[in-house]
């Protein structure tokens, strides 16, 4: 990442996620500690998402009567050409689920 964590930060990161994908550069948009929200969008970068556009929101919540953290992604992203609707959908929500187990992990490696 360039420069501090704030809104209009430029990140570059390299993509583990054994997806079609190697780099991908992004400007964080919106970052709010008190209400934990982040949103973000692709620049470009080795991959295919054209338009991409997210925000995460985090939201105190009870899992089996046991204190737990909510998030929740929205994501806005153009279908690329030679690809249908539910392809980018499918890629989309395995980059998102990599994503969130491995902020998971690292929460949990914070708390034990």
């Amino acid at each position: 990442m360039a420069g501090e964590l704030k809104e209009g930060s430029v990140r570059q990161v390299c993509v583990v996620s054994g997806l079609p994908a190697e780099t991908s550069t992004e400007i964080l948009e919106k970052f709010d500690e008190e209400n934990h929200i982040l949103g973000y969008r692709v620049l470009g970068g080795e991959h295919r998402l054209q338009n991409y556009s997210a925000i995460t929101t985090l939201h105190s919540d009870l899992i089996d009567d046991k204190p737990a953290t909510l998030v929740i992604e929205s994501y806005i992203v153009d279908v690329p050409e030679g690809n249908t609707h539910e392809d980018t959908k499918f890629y989309v929500e395995t980059l998102i689920k990599c994503n969130l187990k491995s902020l998971s992990d690292s929460c949990e490696r914070l708390v034990s």
